[in-house]
């Protein structure tokens, strides 16, 4: 596409987020809308409102705003609602932006589908999500439903009562003419707590609290809950975040009209609020996952003087924008904001284009974000179904392939650590992740398959962690079934050099120790910079996000992850780089079918 095609095509674009949008009359406006012709002229009214027996074609003036009202939210939003303007400061109707509209649809989907509103939001800045949430339970609560509770808890409480606050300037500004109670609108005291106030003439309270108390809430009849900035929830000795988020919505019941709104800005990869969003977005959990990327934010968009001149000028990473659908003017603006803050990836966490960026840029990773998703985009393939010894397969032997079989040795029973067996060719420009079996075994079971999964490979040299065998044998006095006698038996077994005055010459197995650790991870970080190697399975990749180095400098999966998957893959690409020239001579009579072919 040449510079004219490029600046006839940003017209269109431009064009199009220009949409026409008027909460006055609800041209524009979410869900599915009639055209309606009434007395004060044609509105755009939610499709279930002429269902209502209280609507009638000649109706209006007060008596149609009400009724929009109950139907309408983006209609309430602007005729009752008033908030603080970011710029200017001053007070304004609150008329929702492009992602509030989003996030709304989502809300509103479940509602009208009659289901319980569950929704998990990975903030970005700046766009108002926390009072898009906070405004439709006010929503619920003045227009919908009496005696309908509701809390607001976050990281620490002065954020709570920070939400509350916009609750607050609602009802202080809400308009006579739209409020049914006998008594003004206003919070009042709930029984001299603190952190409870009632709406007066609804009997709905509005509780504030925070994780380090969330026990406060139980047994509190709550109907809504906004938890806010759930990443920052810190574990004590007696509660995990996952227990703080039970303990305030474990009360909240599965009806319509109920409402739990998890939202965060992203705090790193592996805690909580990250394995939550994980399973939204795979479609495990009851809760829709809503992610706003900084492109669709109005704001964030720069005029440009000569727009030819600026297409010349594009980076390859602005032409990827460009590619992906943004306007010049959304592409300047990052330019500009990028040179500002000077740090790729404190732009990434600041305003990041995925939720895979949101989380990676925030957290302490061994490996670089951008380059683990690189290699994110070339796990493509599915693997085969796995016959019956349950080894997942991308890439089935092929003759005259070298490979290398790398074990990770983990606990037998179903709540330990996994062992993993991982095949990865080794020959070609880059290694490739071929197979995979990944689960509990007995150890002597767990070496038949490892075996058997090798010899498979064409004989592949199989490479196997010792720590775990060789602490096993030495607590027992037993020789190891996954060292000793494998070793001797599979021919073409791993052996690392003996430590001086060892008596022997090698020993078998790879020692993970805090030298070879190093480099293993040295290794595996620079081939996953380069894109070193080929990768098939997303969760290995989820290990490379959920890895980090410690303040004592050592390196780990975050509480509560994984990283049995990464450390196949590091071992086996430390043994590729610095496998011999040529292979070694194998006695393939020592071979034992007993134990390689089980």
């Amino acid at each position: 596409m040449d510079v004219n095609e490029i600046l006839e095509e940003n017209v269109r674009r431009n064009r199009a987020l220009t949409d026409i949008y008027d909460p006055a009359t609800g041209r524009g406006c979410t869900g599915e809308r009639v055209r309606l012709l009434t007395p004060d002229g044609v509105i755009f009214a939610p499709a279930a409102m002429i269902t209502d027996s209280k609507w009638r074609d000649d109706l209006s003036g007060l008596a149609l705003d009400r009724l929009r009202c109950r139907y309408d939210f983006e209609f309430w939003a602007w005729r009752c609602a008033r908030i603080r303007h970011k710029i200017t400061g001053a007070d304004v109707e609150f008329v929702l932006n492009r992602p509030q509209r989003r996030l709304l649809a989502v809300m509103e989907t479940q509602r009208l589908a009659g289901l319980p509103v569950r929704v998990i939001l990975l903030k970005a800045r700046q766009w108002g999500g926390s009072t898009l949430v906070q405004l439709y339970m006010a929503w619920i609560q003045i227009v919908h439903c009496r005696n309908w509770h509701s809390i607001i808890c976050a990281h620490v409480k002065d954020s709570a009562a920070n939400i509350r606050g916009i609750y607050t300037k609602l009802l202080e500004s809400y308009p006579s003419d739209m409020w049914d109670e006998d008594e003004a609108p206003r919070f009042s005291a709930f029984e001299r707590s603190s952190n409870t106030r009632l709406i007066t003439g609804r009997g709905c309270r509005v509780t504030v609290g925070s994780c380090e108390n969330p026990g406060a809430s139980r047994g509190s009849d709550v109907a809504m809950a906004h938890l806010s900035e759930v990443a920052f929830w810190r574990s004590s000795k007696l509660r995990s975040p996952l227990e703080m988020v039970q303990a305030v919505v474990g009360g909240v019941a599965c009806i319509p009209l109920s409402l739990v709104v998890m939202e965060s800005t992203a705090n790193g990869v592996g805690s909580f609020f990250h394995r939550e969003w994980l399973r939204a977005a795979a479609g495990d959990s009851v809760y829709q996952p809503v992610f706003v990327p900084w492109h669709e934010i109005e704001i964030y968009r720069r005029e440009i003087d000569d727009a030819a001149a600026f297409v010349v000028s594009m980076s390859a990473d602005e032409r990827m924008m460009w590619s992906a659908g943004l306007t010049l003017e959304q592409i300047a603006w990052y330019r500009g904001k990028l040179s500002e803050m000077g740090n790729r990836r404190l732009m990434m966490s600041e305003y990041p284009s995925t939720p895979q960026e949101a989380f990676a840029a925030t957290g302490s990773g061994v490996f670089d974000p951008e380059a683990v998703e690189r290699l994110r985009k070339e796990c493509s393939l599915v693997p085969v179904a796995g016959d019956d010894d349950g080894v997942a397969t991308w890439i089935p032997p092929e003759k005259g392939e070298e490979y290398v079989v790398a074990v990770d040795v983990g606990g037998r029973s179903v709540n330990s650590d996994y062992s993993v067996i991982a095949v990865m060719r080794s020959s070609g420009h880059r290694p490739e992740v071929c197979a995979q079996w990944r689960g509990h075994l007995d150890y002597d079971l767990l070496a038949r398959k490892a075996a058997s999964i090798a010899h498979r490979y064409n004989d592949a040299l199989l490479v196997i962690e010792s720590n775990t065998p060789e602490n096993i044998s030495a607590r027992t006095g037993q020789p190891s079934v996954l060292l000793d006698v494998l070793g001797d038996s599979y021919p073409n077994f791993y052996h690392r050099p003996a430590a001086a005055g060892g008596g022997l010459s090698r020993k078998p197995g790879f020692h993970m120790n805090r030298d070879t650790k190093a480099a293993v991870i040295a290794n595996m970080q620079s081939i996953v910079r380069d894109a070193g190697y080929i990768e098939h399975d997303q969760r290995a990749i989820d290990e490379m996000v959920t890895y980090e180095q410690r303040p004592n400098g050592s390196w780990a999966a975050r509480p509560g992850c994984h990283d049995d998957m990464l450390m196949t893959r590091a071992i086996a690409l430390y043994v590729i780089a610095r496998r011999p020239a040529a292979p070694p001579s194998i006695d393939y009579t020592l071979f034992t079918p007993a134990i390689s072919r089980a």
